[in-house]
């Protein structure tokens, strides 16, 4: 069995979505998780749809006696998350993050242009391919494309700091402070 079959059979057997592998010609092997697509889409996000450490560790013990009892030769092995700027690999991915906003670039350029940021959508008809809808010179655009016309695509990562921002300070109440101070006082006069 060749390791990139090996990889593919045990990360999918432990119930994990493969995004992608790494080879370098230094024997380093990456591997990059995802959890699978939930059945339902949460009505809110949640903690468990992410990566853990846990999840990487437990791939990482898996895949290295697999490896072994397979033959197969590295010096390094890495298992990660995707990160905020998943890739999206395999036709899937693209029905999975439907709605979300994607950089797209296009192996040819369509008038002029190659890369393309805004929400993806698929056609309404299943299997015909992808819309594209971005702005344009101020006003909506849409590119639709075949999965074989993409060189690259990647999610936009979003990250929100507003709910830390904008969060009430914590105070101490001024009362137990006094009387702290006070007793403190009290102490060293005695």
């Amino acid at each position: 069995m060749n390791w990139q079959l090996a990889v593919e059979k045990t990360v999918t057997g432990l119930g994990y979505d493969l995004v992608d592998t790494e080879r370098s010609p230094k024997g380093l092997l990456r591997v990059y998780i995802d959890k699978p697509a939930p059945a339902v889409p949460p009505a809110a996000p949640s903690g468990s749809e992410f990566i853990t450490v846990e999840d990487c560790e437990r791939v990482t013990r898996q895949l290295q006696h697999v490896l072994e009892v397979e033959g197969c030769a590295y010096e390094r092995l890495e298992v990660s998350s995707p990160g905020l700027d998943r890739p999206l690999k395999k036709p899937a991915d693209f029905l999975r993050f439907s709605g979300e906003r994607v950089d797209l670039t296009l192996k040819l350029a369509f008038k002029g242009r190659k890369h393309f940021q805004g929400v993806l959508e698929p056609l309404e008809s299943p299997g015909q391919g992808w819309r594209l809808v971005f702005q344009g010179d101020g006003v909506d655009q849409a590119l639709d494309f075949a999965f074989d016309e993409v060189r690259e695509a990647r999610l936009v990562p979003v990250v929100d700091f507003k709910g830390r921002r904008f969060a009430a300070p914590v105070e101490a109440p001024t009362e137990q402070v006094e009387s702290a101070g006070n007793e403190m006082d009290g102490d060293r006069k005695r």
